[in-house]
Protein backbone atom coordinates (compact mmCIF):
# COMPACT_ATOMS: atom_id res chain seq x y z
CA UNK A 1 0.00 0.00 0.00
CA UNK A 2 1.27 3.56 -1.25
CA UNK A 3 0.90 6.40 0.87
CA UNK A 4 -1.36 7.74 -1.91
CA UNK A 5 -3.61 4.60 -1.40
CA UNK A 6 -3.44 4.79 2.03
CA UNK A 7 -4.89 8.48 1.55
CA UNK A 8 -7.82 6.90 -0.71
CA UNK A 9 -8.72 4.56 1.75
CA UNK A 10 -8.89 6.93 4.84
CA UNK A 11 -10.89 9.48 2.77
CA UNK A 12 -13.38 6.53 1.50
CA UNK A 13 -13.95 4.95 5.14
CA UNK A 14 -14.20 8.58 6.17
CA UNK A 15 -16.88 9.11 3.29
CA UNK A 16 -18.95 5.87 3.67
CA UNK A 17 -19.00 6.52 7.54
CA UNK A 18 -20.12 10.14 6.86
CA UNK A 19 -23.08 9.22 4.80
CA UNK A 20 -24.07 6.44 7.17
CA UNK A 21 -24.16 9.16 10.14
CA UNK A 22 -25.84 11.79 7.47
CA UNK A 23 -28.75 8.87 6.72
CA UNK A 24 -29.27 7.78 10.15
CA UNK A 25 -29.80 11.80 11.00
CA UNK A 26 -31.88 12.66 8.64
CA UNK A 27 -34.36 9.90 8.55
CA UNK A 28 -34.29 9.59 12.60
CA UNK A 29 -38.08 10.18 13.50
CA UNK A 30 -38.39 12.83 15.82
CA UNK A 31 -40.09 11.49 18.44
CA UNK A 32 -37.33 10.99 21.47
CA UNK A 33 -38.18 7.11 21.37
CA UNK A 34 -34.70 5.16 21.99
CA UNK A 35 -34.06 2.90 19.30
CA UNK A 36 -31.22 0.10 20.45
CA UNK A 37 -30.26 -3.56 19.65
CA UNK A 38 -31.06 -6.18 22.65
CA UNK A 39 -28.05 -7.77 23.69
CA UNK A 40 -30.01 -11.29 22.90
CA UNK A 41 -30.15 -10.01 19.32
CA UNK A 42 -26.62 -9.15 19.58
CA UNK A 43 -25.27 -12.49 20.31
CA UNK A 44 -27.33 -13.98 17.66
CA UNK A 45 -25.82 -11.29 14.68
CA UNK A 46 -22.29 -12.04 16.23
CA UNK A 47 -23.07 -16.21 16.47
CA UNK A 48 -24.16 -15.65 12.82
CA UNK A 49 -21.20 -13.58 11.63
CA UNK A 50 -19.12 -16.19 13.17
CA UNK A 51 -20.50 -18.79 11.51
CA UNK A 52 -20.67 -17.41 8.27
CA UNK A 53 -16.76 -16.96 8.53
CA UNK A 54 -16.36 -20.15 9.45
CA UNK A 55 -18.63 -21.69 6.63
CA UNK A 56 -16.48 -19.72 4.01
CA UNK A 57 -12.62 -21.25 5.77
CA UNK A 58 -14.42 -24.73 5.20
CA UNK A 59 -15.44 -24.04 2.07
CA UNK A 60 -12.02 -23.23 1.27
CA UNK A 61 -10.71 -26.31 3.36
CA UNK A 62 -13.22 -28.83 1.66
CA UNK A 63 -12.04 -26.85 -2.33
CA UNK A 64 -8.67 -28.15 -1.29
CA UNK A 65 -9.60 -31.35 0.11
CA UNK A 66 -11.47 -32.12 -3.26
CA UNK A 67 -8.47 -31.63 -5.21
CA UNK A 68 -6.37 -33.56 -2.79
CA UNK A 69 -4.50 -30.71 -1.78
CA UNK A 70 -3.26 -30.66 2.16
CA UNK A 71 -4.69 -27.76 3.83
CA UNK A 72 -5.84 -27.05 7.80
CA UNK A 73 -9.00 -25.32 8.35
CA UNK A 74 -7.06 -22.80 10.27
CA UNK A 75 -5.24 -21.56 7.09
CA UNK A 76 -8.33 -21.58 5.14
CA UNK A 77 -10.15 -19.22 8.13
CA UNK A 78 -7.30 -16.72 8.23
CA UNK A 79 -7.25 -16.79 4.22
CA UNK A 80 -10.84 -16.27 4.69
CA UNK A 81 -10.41 -13.45 7.32
CA UNK A 82 -7.42 -11.87 5.86
CA UNK A 83 -9.23 -11.72 2.24
CA UNK A 84 -11.96 -9.39 4.11
CA UNK A 85 -9.57 -7.38 5.27
CA UNK A 86 -7.40 -6.97 1.93
CA UNK A 87 -10.54 -6.41 0.34
CA UNK A 88 -11.51 -3.56 2.34
CA UNK A 89 -8.54 -1.79 2.22
CA UNK A 90 -8.19 -1.57 -1.54
CA UNK A 91 -10.27 -0.14 -4.63
CA UNK A 92 -12.32 -2.60 -6.13
CA UNK A 93 -11.73 -5.26 -3.71
CA UNK A 94 -8.59 -5.82 -5.83
CA UNK A 95 -6.35 -6.88 -2.66
CA UNK A 96 -8.59 -9.93 -1.56
CA UNK A 97 -6.56 -12.63 -3.66
CA UNK A 98 -2.72 -11.32 -2.67
CA UNK A 99 -3.61 -11.41 0.41
CA UNK A 100 -4.60 -14.88 0.58
CA UNK A 101 -1.98 -15.98 -1.72
CA UNK A 102 0.73 -15.14 0.40
CA UNK A 103 -1.30 -16.15 3.80
CA UNK A 104 -1.74 -20.12 2.32
CA UNK A 105 2.16 -19.36 0.70
CA UNK A 106 3.76 -18.59 4.31
CA UNK A 107 1.52 -21.44 5.73
CA UNK A 108 3.49 -23.28 3.15
CA UNK A 109 1.42 -24.41 0.03
CA UNK A 110 2.85 -24.07 -3.43
CA UNK A 111 1.75 -21.57 -6.06
CA UNK A 112 0.10 -24.24 -7.90
CA UNK A 113 -1.80 -25.44 -5.30
CA UNK A 114 -3.04 -22.30 -4.19
CA UNK A 115 -3.75 -21.30 -7.69
CA UNK A 116 -6.45 -24.48 -8.11
CA UNK A 117 -8.03 -24.15 -4.55
CA UNK A 118 -8.57 -20.50 -5.41
CA UNK A 119 -9.90 -21.22 -8.95
CA UNK A 120 -12.03 -24.14 -7.66
CA UNK A 121 -13.75 -22.27 -4.70
CA UNK A 122 -14.43 -19.75 -7.28
CA UNK A 123 -16.39 -22.25 -9.36
CA UNK A 124 -18.47 -23.72 -6.04
CA UNK A 125 -19.20 -19.97 -5.56
CA UNK A 126 -20.76 -19.46 -8.48
CA UNK A 127 -23.15 -22.52 -9.00
CA UNK A 128 -24.09 -21.75 -4.95
CA UNK A 129 -24.72 -18.30 -6.13
CA UNK A 130 -27.25 -20.00 -9.15
CA UNK A 131 -28.31 -21.95 -6.65
CA UNK A 132 -29.68 -19.66 -4.39
CA UNK A 133 -30.85 -17.23 -6.92
CA UNK A 134 -33.33 -19.71 -8.34
CA UNK A 135 -34.34 -20.64 -4.94
CA UNK A 136 -35.11 -16.87 -4.04
CA UNK A 137 -36.74 -16.63 -7.81
CA UNK A 138 -39.48 -19.45 -6.61
CA UNK A 139 -39.43 -18.34 -3.21
CA UNK A 140 -40.40 -14.66 -3.85
CA UNK A 141 -41.85 -14.83 -7.18
CA UNK A 142 -44.44 -12.41 -6.07
CA UNK A 143 -41.96 -9.82 -5.37
CA UNK A 144 -41.90 -8.13 -8.54
CA UNK A 145 -39.50 -5.92 -10.01
CA UNK A 146 -37.29 -6.47 -6.82
CA UNK A 147 -37.01 -10.06 -7.97
CA UNK A 148 -36.11 -8.83 -11.95
CA UNK A 149 -33.71 -6.48 -10.40
CA UNK A 150 -31.73 -9.45 -7.82
CA UNK A 151 -31.50 -11.85 -10.31
CA UNK A 152 -30.34 -9.75 -13.51
CA UNK A 153 -27.78 -8.32 -11.15
CA UNK A 154 -26.66 -12.25 -9.88
CA UNK A 155 -26.98 -13.13 -13.83
CA UNK A 156 -24.82 -10.39 -14.72
CA UNK A 157 -22.19 -10.80 -12.27
CA UNK A 158 -21.57 -14.46 -12.83
CA UNK A 159 -21.74 -13.93 -16.42
CA UNK A 160 -18.87 -11.73 -16.24
CA UNK A 161 -17.06 -13.92 -13.66
CA UNK A 162 -17.07 -16.68 -15.84
CA UNK A 163 -17.07 -15.07 -19.43
CA UNK A 164 -13.96 -13.48 -18.49
CA UNK A 165 -12.37 -16.89 -17.29
CA UNK A 166 -13.22 -18.72 -20.73
CA UNK A 167 -12.27 -15.30 -22.60
CA UNK A 168 -8.67 -15.36 -20.90
CA UNK A 169 -8.57 -19.87 -20.92
CA UNK A 170 -8.88 -19.59 -24.75
CA UNK A 171 -6.39 -17.03 -24.93
CA UNK A 172 -3.78 -19.38 -22.83
CA UNK A 173 -4.71 -22.09 -24.85
CA UNK A 174 -3.45 -20.21 -27.83
CA UNK A 175 -0.36 -19.65 -26.52
CA UNK A 176 1.62 -16.65 -25.66
CA UNK A 177 4.17 -14.67 -27.54
CA UNK A 178 7.26 -13.04 -26.41
CA UNK A 179 5.45 -9.50 -27.73
CA UNK A 180 1.45 -8.73 -27.01
CA UNK A 181 -0.62 -8.40 -29.37
CA UNK A 182 -1.33 -5.22 -31.51
CA UNK A 183 -4.54 -4.37 -29.62
CA UNK A 184 -3.01 -4.93 -26.20
CA UNK A 185 0.01 -2.93 -26.82
CA UNK A 186 -1.99 -0.10 -27.93
CA UNK A 187 -4.37 0.04 -24.49
CA UNK A 188 -0.80 -0.03 -22.69
CA UNK A 189 -0.04 -3.89 -21.68
CA UNK A 190 3.27 -4.21 -22.61
CA UNK A 191 6.83 -4.72 -21.12
CA UNK A 192 6.51 -5.26 -17.45
CA UNK A 193 2.38 -5.14 -17.60
CA UNK A 194 2.23 -7.63 -20.63
CA UNK A 195 4.56 -10.26 -18.76
CA UNK A 196 1.79 -10.11 -15.96
CA UNK A 197 -0.85 -10.51 -18.00
CA UNK A 198 0.82 -14.18 -19.55
CA UNK A 199 1.52 -14.74 -15.91
CA UNK A 200 -2.28 -14.55 -15.15
CA UNK A 201 -3.57 -16.36 -18.11
CA UNK A 202 -1.01 -19.09 -17.41
CA UNK A 203 -2.51 -19.63 -14.13
CA UNK A 204 -6.08 -19.42 -15.40
CA UNK A 205 -5.49 -21.87 -17.78
CA UNK A 206 -3.58 -24.45 -15.08
CA UNK A 207 -6.76 -23.47 -12.09
CA UNK A 208 -9.08 -24.59 -14.61
CA UNK A 209 -7.86 -27.50 -15.99
CA UNK A 210 -6.44 -28.51 -12.83
CA UNK A 211 -10.58 -28.81 -11.88
CA UNK A 212 -10.83 -32.18 -13.88
CA UNK A 213 -9.64 -33.97 -11.29
CA UNK A 214 -11.71 -32.61 -8.54
CA UNK A 215 -13.77 -35.36 -6.20
CA UNK A 216 -17.32 -34.36 -6.57
CA UNK A 217 -18.38 -36.22 -3.48
CA UNK A 218 -15.93 -33.94 -1.39
CA UNK A 219 -16.75 -30.69 -3.67
CA UNK A 220 -20.32 -31.35 -2.89
CA UNK A 221 -19.66 -30.84 0.62
CA UNK A 222 -18.48 -27.84 -0.20
CA UNK A 223 -21.32 -26.20 -2.30
CA UNK A 224 -23.37 -27.01 1.00
CA UNK A 225 -20.86 -25.16 2.88
CA UNK A 226 -20.84 -22.19 0.26
CA UNK A 227 -24.58 -22.35 -0.30
CA UNK A 228 -24.48 -21.83 3.62
CA UNK A 229 -22.52 -19.35 4.27
CA UNK A 230 -24.53 -17.09 1.50
CA UNK A 231 -27.93 -18.20 3.36
CA UNK A 232 -25.99 -16.84 6.93
CA UNK A 233 -24.79 -13.39 5.14
CA UNK A 234 -28.63 -13.01 3.86
CA UNK A 235 -30.42 -13.52 7.44
CA UNK A 236 -28.22 -10.59 9.20
CA UNK A 237 -30.77 -8.33 7.64
CA UNK A 238 -33.98 -9.92 8.90
CA UNK A 239 -32.73 -11.00 12.15
CA UNK A 240 -31.53 -6.89 13.20
CA UNK A 241 -35.53 -5.67 11.82
CA UNK A 242 -37.39 -8.47 13.77
CA UNK A 243 -35.45 -8.05 16.67
CA UNK A 244 -37.35 -4.57 17.15
CA UNK A 245 -40.92 -6.45 16.81
CA UNK A 246 -41.51 -4.72 13.48
CA UNK A 247 -43.71 -6.43 11.05
CA UNK A 248 -41.76 -5.99 7.76
CA UNK A 249 -42.00 -8.33 4.42
CA UNK A 250 -39.06 -10.50 4.02
CA UNK A 251 -38.90 -10.05 0.40
CA UNK A 252 -36.56 -7.15 0.18
CA UNK A 253 -34.77 -7.35 3.39
CA UNK A 254 -33.08 -10.80 1.79
CA UNK A 255 -33.23 -9.73 -1.96
CA UNK A 256 -31.84 -6.43 -1.85
CA UNK A 257 -28.95 -7.20 0.60
CA UNK A 258 -28.04 -10.00 -2.18
CA UNK A 259 -27.93 -7.08 -4.33
CA UNK A 260 -26.37 -4.93 -2.67
CA UNK A 261 -23.44 -7.54 -1.83
CA UNK A 262 -22.48 -8.57 -5.45
CA UNK A 263 -22.91 -4.90 -6.64
CA UNK A 264 -20.31 -3.36 -4.45
CA UNK A 265 -18.16 -5.53 -6.35
CA UNK A 266 -17.84 -2.94 -9.38
CA UNK A 267 -17.66 -0.05 -6.45
CA UNK A 268 -13.82 1.41 -7.41
CA UNK A 269 -13.20 2.69 -3.98
CA UNK A 270 -11.68 1.05 -0.36
CA UNK A 271 -15.14 1.08 1.67
CA UNK A 272 -17.63 1.92 -1.59
CA UNK A 273 -17.09 5.10 -0.19
CA UNK A 274 -20.50 5.89 0.97
CA UNK A 275 -21.98 3.94 -1.98
CA UNK A 276 -23.50 1.18 -0.59
CA UNK A 277 -25.12 3.23 1.94
CA UNK A 278 -26.70 5.48 -0.57
CA UNK A 279 -27.65 2.27 -2.33
CA UNK A 280 -29.25 0.84 1.18
CA UNK A 281 -31.24 4.31 1.92
CA UNK A 282 -32.72 3.86 -2.05
CA UNK A 283 -33.52 0.12 -2.16
CA UNK A 284 -34.60 -0.46 1.49
CA UNK A 285 -35.86 3.22 3.02
CA UNK A 286 -39.66 2.33 1.69
CA UNK A 287 -39.43 -1.20 3.25
CA UNK A 288 -37.79 -0.57 6.61
CA UNK A 289 -40.01 1.75 9.04
CA UNK A 290 -38.07 4.97 9.90
CA UNK A 291 -37.98 4.78 13.71
CA UNK A 292 -35.55 2.17 13.08
CA UNK A 293 -33.70 2.06 9.71
CA UNK A 294 -30.98 4.30 10.92
CA UNK A 295 -29.89 1.22 13.51
CA UNK A 296 -30.86 -1.04 10.92
CA UNK A 297 -28.57 -0.05 8.71
CA UNK A 298 -25.56 1.12 10.90
CA UNK A 299 -25.72 -2.74 12.32
CA UNK A 300 -26.09 -4.52 8.84
CA UNK A 301 -23.43 -2.41 7.78
CA UNK A 302 -21.20 -3.73 11.01
CA UNK A 303 -22.10 -7.18 10.84
CA UNK A 304 -21.66 -8.00 7.23
CA UNK A 305 -18.45 -5.60 6.93
CA UNK A 306 -16.76 -3.97 9.69
CA UNK A 307 -16.25 -6.90 11.91
CA UNK A 308 -14.77 -8.58 9.43
CA UNK A 309 -12.33 -6.14 8.84
CA UNK A 310 -11.34 -6.19 12.61
CA UNK A 311 -11.47 -10.31 12.22
CA UNK A 312 -8.94 -10.18 9.55
CA UNK A 313 -7.01 -7.34 10.73
CA UNK A 314 -6.50 -9.74 14.53
CA UNK A 315 -5.94 -13.18 12.24
CA UNK A 316 -3.84 -12.00 9.69
CA UNK A 317 -3.35 -7.75 9.47
CA UNK A 318 0.35 -8.12 9.06
CA UNK A 319 0.74 -10.84 6.52
CA UNK A 320 -2.27 -9.00 4.06
CA UNK A 321 -0.16 -5.91 4.76
CA UNK A 322 3.11 -7.54 3.60
CA UNK A 323 1.63 -8.90 0.63
CA UNK A 324 -0.31 -5.26 -0.45
CA UNK A 325 3.52 -3.93 -0.13
CA UNK A 326 4.30 -2.38 -3.26
CA UNK A 327 7.74 -3.08 -5.15
CA UNK A 328 10.46 0.00 -5.77
CA UNK A 329 10.85 -1.68 -9.34
CA UNK A 330 7.67 -2.53 -11.48
CA UNK A 331 9.73 -4.72 -13.45
CA UNK A 332 11.40 -6.27 -10.98
CA UNK A 333 8.19 -6.92 -9.46
CA UNK A 334 6.97 -8.22 -12.27
CA UNK A 335 9.66 -11.42 -12.32
CA UNK A 336 9.67 -11.84 -8.69
CA UNK A 337 6.59 -11.62 -7.18
CA UNK A 338 4.15 -14.10 -6.45
CA UNK A 339 1.07 -15.25 -9.36
CA UNK A 340 -1.18 -11.57 -9.49
CA UNK A 341 -4.62 -13.44 -9.37
CA UNK A 342 -7.19 -12.29 -11.63
CA UNK A 343 -9.91 -13.25 -10.23
CA UNK A 344 -13.40 -11.03 -9.16
CA UNK A 345 -13.22 -11.09 -5.67
CA UNK A 346 -16.57 -13.06 -3.53
CA UNK A 347 -18.13 -9.63 -2.06
CA UNK A 348 -18.60 -12.35 0.86
CA UNK A 349 -14.83 -12.43 1.34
Amino acid sequence: MTPARWLLAIVSFAAAIGVSLYIVLTSWPTSDHTVTVSVAAHGVLLGVALLELGARGAKVRLSAASLRIPMTFGVALRASAGGDFGAAITPARTGAEPARFLIMTEAGMSSANIILVIYAELFLEMISLAIVAIAMFFTFRDAGGIITGMASLVAMYAAFVLGTGALGFVLARRGMHQEPPRWLARLGVHGARWHQFRNVLEQLRRGIEGMKDMRFGVAGIALLTSIVHIVLRLAILPIIVYSFGVHVPAAPLILWPIALMYGSVVVAVPAGGGFIEVAFKETLGHAIPSTIFGASLIWWRFYTFYLYIILGAIAAGGTVLRALRPDDDDDEAAEESGPDLAVQQDPAH
